[in-house]
C-alpha cells in the first residue's frame, strides 16, 4: 500500500507533494500532517528545489481538512486549543516555505484544505473546484484568528463571513474574479498549467520572491512592518549586484 503523502522532485526544479487518500476525500490524519511537514523539510534542504506544488489525488478533492474521526476523543475546549496550535504549525510551515508554492486544486478545497491552499502563494484549479469552510453546519468548530486573517487577506471580510457563518462555497469563477485563483483550466490540462506556472516562477529572482513572501506573511499574520532584515538581505545579495551589472550592460 502506497504512502498517503508522497514527494516527487522533478529535474525542472519543481517538487510535487501529493495527498493520496481519495477514498476519504484526501482528509488528513495527524500522521499525514507530520508526513507533509517531513516532505517540506526535505524540499527546504534540497537547493535544487525552486518551487513546491501541493495537490490532492482522485479528481474530487484537493484536501478536505482533518479527518473527523480525530475529534471523537476531544474532552473539552483545551483539546481544541491544542489542535488549533498544531494546525497553525502546519499552515505556518507551508506559508514559510522559502520558494514559491502552488496549490493544484481539482475539486473541493474545504476546511483545513482551504487553509492549506491559502497558505500557498498561487492556486490553479479546474472549473469544478469549490472553496469553503462549512463549519457552521458540520462540526460547529471554528478557525484560529491567524487562519481567518489569511482568509480575510485572500477573499475579503464579506466573503469570509459568507463562507464561515453562512457555510457558503465559492465557485472557481468567483475565486478567479477575486484574485484568489491564478488560473482555471480543464482537468486534463491542470498538471501542465501548474508546472508551466512553476517554470515561470523558477525563472525569476528567488531573492525578490523570498522577501515579498516574508513581508506579506508578517503584514497579514503578525501585523508587523519591520523589514530591515529583508531589505538588507536583498540589497546585499550577489543576485542583486549581478542583476544591476547585467541590466546596466544591456543599456550601453
Amino acid at each position: 500500500m502506497s504512502e498517503p503523502v508522497r514527494l516527487t522532485v522533478h529535474a525542472s526544479g519543481a517538487a510535487e507533494i501529493l495527498i493520496d487518500r481519495p477514498e476519504r476525500h484526501n482528509a488528513m490524519t495527524l500522521a499525514m500532517y507530520e508526513s507533509l511537514l517531513a516532505h517540506i523539510a526535505q524540499c527546504e534542504a534540497n537547493s535544487g528545489v525552486r518551487c513546491v506544488l501541493l495537490r490532492g489525488a482522485g479528481g474530487k478533492s484537493f484536501i478536505s481538512g482533518t479527518d473527523i474521526g480525530y475529534f471523537r476523543d476531544f474532552r473539552d475546549g483545551r483539546d481544541g486549543v491544542a489542535y488549533e496550535a498544531f494546525v497553525e504549525r502546519v499552515i505556518d510551515t507551508v506559508e514559510r516555505i522559502a520558494v514559491p508554492t502552488i496549490a493544484v486544486i481539482d475539486g473541493w478545497a474545504v476546511g483545513g484544505g482551504l487553509a492549506l491552499a491559502t497558505a500557498c502563494d498561487f492556486r490553479v484549479c479546474t472549473d469544478a473546484s469549490r472553496f469553503g469552510a462549512p463549519i457552521a453546519k458540520t462540526l460547529s468548530n471554528t478557525l484560529s484568528s491567524r487562519n481567518i486573517a489569511r482568509l480575510q487577506a485572500a477573499f475579503g471580510t464579506p466573503r469570509v463571513k459568507k463562507m464561515l457563518m453562512l457555510a457558503d462555497y465559492l465557485s472557481a469563477d468567483e475565486a478567479l474574479a477575486c484574485g484568489y485563483v491564478h488560473e482555471i483550466c480543464a482537468c486534463e490540462a491542470l498538471e501542465d498549467a501548474a508546472h508551466a506556472l512553476a517554470q515561470r516562477l523558477i525563472a525569476l529572482s528567488l531573492v525578490t520572491q523570498q522577501a515579498v513572501k516574508e513581508s506579506l506573511r508578517r503584514i497579514v499574520v503578525e501585523q508587523r512592518l519591520d523589514d530591515e532584515d529583508l531589505i538588507e538581505a536583498v540589497y546585499g545579495s550577489s543576485r542583486f549586484r549581478e542583476a544591476v551589472v547585467a541590466f546596466s550592460s544591456s543599456k550601453t
